[in-house]
């Protein structure tokens, strides 16, 4: 916990530059849609009709700004991907300022904060009735998971700090923070605390020598290619290195304090199991863990990247060839890398969890004599002083 308040100390961001295009970019305003009219579309060139789409004139109030009250019409919204908007409905639009001087609007978005609102709060309710106080210190961690990724992480590498140094520091206080909080204070939360530093450790160093043999820039996409033009001060090879070590981190700690508690339980089950027993039953549960996590690792990169899949099947080039393309092969480098830190998450875990648990029973009183009986404790005393509760 020293080091990694120390670590966190030395590359805290300063002063994070930001992008001068993003300052200079369009004016946004909120605005309540009141009346649509439809209208026919004008005619598109021969096979570029998009099916389903409505065009017409939308009659808007401005809600914010200094235009506010303001009634104004604009053209309803059109192209691929385009919504369908209605009255009632709440929107954002982008302010152009027209050559004559003049001032126009367009449709960008629909404003989702009332909705999400609405779903963050059903999650909340919902992991709370299920895990109760756990379910609470649980909602805790995220909040500092977020705060340590949009306080930390992100300005420090803007400020120029190494992506891999800041992502594994704060990886560390993530997990540190985290899982202590939501697991409490134990001997078990300390032996998944260890056995996920080491798993990081593992994965960073076989990150950095898989994007360097496999020749990674970490410049893929439309969003990365934005990155390194306006932060030029970023290494994208390092962020792509963070990247994986964060993403890693968010399976790891499931597997380390998973195979540290089914440890913990074998050694109560049957106290005469000794280093050997009990590490062989837990890597059994540990390799049907592993199985059932690479098959969710795969479909959740599967499902973030369908329309790239779709493009790909549409077109003609060969297997071969998209499959060693920087972009599938930057995924392809995350999932193996991001596996094999799993899998070794396992033994690592489990022998350490073995070794404490072993040691314990073997340094018990062969015959203790039984516990002499003590007052009843209120539910809240019970439930602080149980570990497993």
């Amino acid at each position: 916990m020293l080091a990694t308040a120390i670590g966190m100390l030395l590359p805290w961001p300063h002063d994070a530059p930001r992008s001068a295009e993003v300052a200079d970019g369009p004016i946004e305003v909120t605005a309540e849609v009141r009346t649509v009219k439809p209208a026919p579309c004008p005619p598109t060139p021969e096979g570029q009709e998009q099916p389903g789409q409505v065009c017409g004139v939308v009659t808007v109030v401005v809600t914010s700004g200094a235009d506010k009250g303001t009634q104004i019409t604009t053209d309803a919204p059109t192209g691929p991907g385009a919504q369908p908007v209605s009255a009632g409905d709440d929107i954002t639009l982008l302010v152009l300022q027209n050559e004559d001087g003049g001032t126009s609007y367009s449709i960008a978005d629909f404003q989702r904060s009332r909705e999400l609102w609405v779903l963050g709060a059903a999650f909340a309710l919902a992991v709370v009735a299920f895990g109760r106080w756990r379910g609470l210190t649980a909602l805790a961690g995220l909040a500092i998971t977020f705060a340590v990724l949009l306080l930390f992480i992100v300005p420090a590498i803007l400020d120029g700090r190494s992506p891999v140094a800041v992502a594994v520091v704060g990886a560390a206080a993530i997990m540190l923070v985290v899982l202590y909080l939501t697991h409490g204070l134990g001997r078990t939360t300390t032996i998944a605390v260890a056995g996920t530093l080491a798993s990081l450790t593992i994965t960073a160093l076989l990150s950095a020598l898989a994007t360097a043999g496999v020749h990674l820039s970490g410049v893929a996409d439309e969003t990365s290619n934005y990155v390194s033009i306006t932060q030029t001060d970023v290494n994208m090879r390092g962020l792509l290195l963070a990247g994986i070590v964060i993403g890693a981190l968010g399976v790891l700690d499931d597997v380390t304090v998973t195979q540290s508690v089914t440890v913990t339980e074998l050694a109560l089950a049957n106290p005469a199991y000794r280093f050997r027993q009990l590490y062989a039953a837990a890597t059994r549960v540990g390799r049907a863990h592993i199985a059932s996590v690479i098959n969710t690792i795969v479909l959740a990169y599967a499902g973030a990247s369908l329309p790239l899949m779709l493009l790909f099947a549409a077109g003609n080039s060969p297997v071969s060839e998209l499959l060693t393309g920087e972009l599938i092969a930057q995924e392809l480098v995350r999932s193996a890398v991001g596996t094999i830190g799993l899998i070794a998450a396992v033994p690592i875990t489990t022998a350490l969890a073995a070794l404490v648990a072993a040691r314990s029973a073997h340094g018990a009183e062969p015959n203790p004599a039984p516990p002499a009986k003590r007052p009843a404790k209120d539910p809240w005393t019970a439930f602080i002083s149980d570990d497993r509760s």
